[in-house]
């Protein structure tokens, strides 16, 4: 399958000739052994698939040996990768047993939950490692991998000469979103739907902590229809008959497993100002039309604004995620109802912004008289738009 160009390229380079352990975490399918694979291309590398348990075996197997038969057990390798790294919880004092024995071989541990590998291998791992959250494609990466895309041209010039084009593949990542095979294959509904069913949850189903599989894929449809919205947590709870306790429980694995992210209220005066809620969104846009089986390309289609808003946020905060998550990304209303989509504070400094479909004039001024900050439009007419 052609490859697409990831910026978390020069990050993975960058710690791997650190000498430190990286750590790629992100969903199923978003093209983390890929991503390996091109850095690690022309070295010698061996893979592991914790999935795969004659890999799991021989890993095992290993470990019970000093760090450099360990290591010359596997050939002696530039690189030591290992796919789905939380499968064993004991990943982490391994690896960190060989990398303080300072074997020659340097580590890359791939998971596709950050539960367990965050938890407990990343804590053994404590000042050793640096991560990588890798998410669906960006929206400008899928743009570089077009046959008539250049990069003498400016994102100024690529939508004055290309405009057609990049409102094509906007509908395109909007309706059937930014994972790679999504954007590659011909049937785009088909890999969803099967992404969904087969893959989505399995790591959720594998922990063994829901009970229950119909009341999470239920919660998801919920959260889908509310996409952009605030969602009360007691109100899912009663609708789908389960305990706060436990719909905060899936809420949260949703979020560990990188299907979901909340966006919270953005607050100086929780008197005059909401700040126990939170929004809901999808990291990619595909998955929450596939939980709806929704797949029209009708730019007039009912969801479009809420669509729009989604991709923008979860564009931005994949960007905040992949730079270490430097800013803090809010949403704002006030107790007398005034709101804006997107608030981003990066020390002292805040910007804000409306998200609309279609370009319209913005009038936020108790936000302005607020805070001192402009509200600016994010619409359609520049998709390519990153902070």
């Amino acid at each position: 399958m052609t490859y697409i160009s990831r910026i978390a390229e020069s990050r993975l380079k960058r710690i791997s000739e650190s000498g430190k352990i990286a750590i790629i975490l992100g969903a199923r399918q978003v093209g983390k052994t890929t991503l390996a694979e091109h850095v690690l291309n022309g070295q010698q590398a061996v893979f592991l698939n914790f999935d795969i348990e004659t890999d799991k075996q021989r890993f095992l197997a290993a470990s019970h040996l000093p760090p450099d038969d360990a290591v010359r057990s596997f050939g002696n390798p530039q690189f030591i990768v290992i796919d789905e790294a939380q499968r064993i919880p004991e990943t982490g004092r391994i690896i960190k047993g060989w990398y303080d024995s300072r074997i020659k071989s340097k580590i890359i541990l791939l998971g596709s939950s950050s539960l367990n590998l965050m938890n407990q291998s990343a804590e053994s791992l404590t000042g050793r490692n640096e991560k990588i959250f890798l998410f669906p494609l960006f929206f400008r990466e899928i743009i570089r991998s077009q046959t008539w895309y250049s990069d003498v041209f400016s994102d100024e010039q690529i939508l004055q000469h290309f405009y057609e084009p990049v409102q094509s593949l906007l509908m395109q990542s909007l309706v059937f979103g930014n994972y790679p095979e999504a954007v590659l294959t011909a049937d785009k509904t088909k890999f969803l739907l099967n992404l969904v069913s087969d893959y989505l949850l399995k790591d959720v189903l594998q922990l063994g902590l829901v009970k229950t599989p119909d009341l999470i894929k239920k919660m998801l449809m919920l959260l889908a229809y509310q996409t952009g919205s605030e969602v009360s947590v007691n109100e899912i709870a009663s609708n789908l008959g389960m305990s706060r306790q436990t719909a905060e429980r899936y809420f949260d694995l949703l979020e560990q497993t990188f299907v979901i992210f909340r966006l919270p209220a953005f607050s100086t005066n929780p008197r005059k100002e909401i700040h126990k809620t939170s929004k809901v969104f999808f990291w990619d846009t595909g998955i929450r039309n596939a939980v709806l089986n929704e797949f029209s390309l009708n730019p007039l289609r009912a969801d479009i604004g809420a669509l729009w808003e989604n991709r923008v946020i979860a564009e931005i905060a994949k960007q905040n995620m992949l730079d270490d998550q430097k800013k803090n990304l809010y949403f704002w209303r006030s107790s007398s109802g005034s709101e804006v989509d997107l608030v981003i504070k990066e020390n002292e400094n805040i910007s804000a912004y409306e998200i609309k479909w279609k370009k319209q004039a913005v009038h936020k001024k108790a936000f302005f008289s607020k805070y001192g900050a402009e509200v600016k439009l994010i619409d359609r007419s520049n998709p390519m738009i990153i902070f």
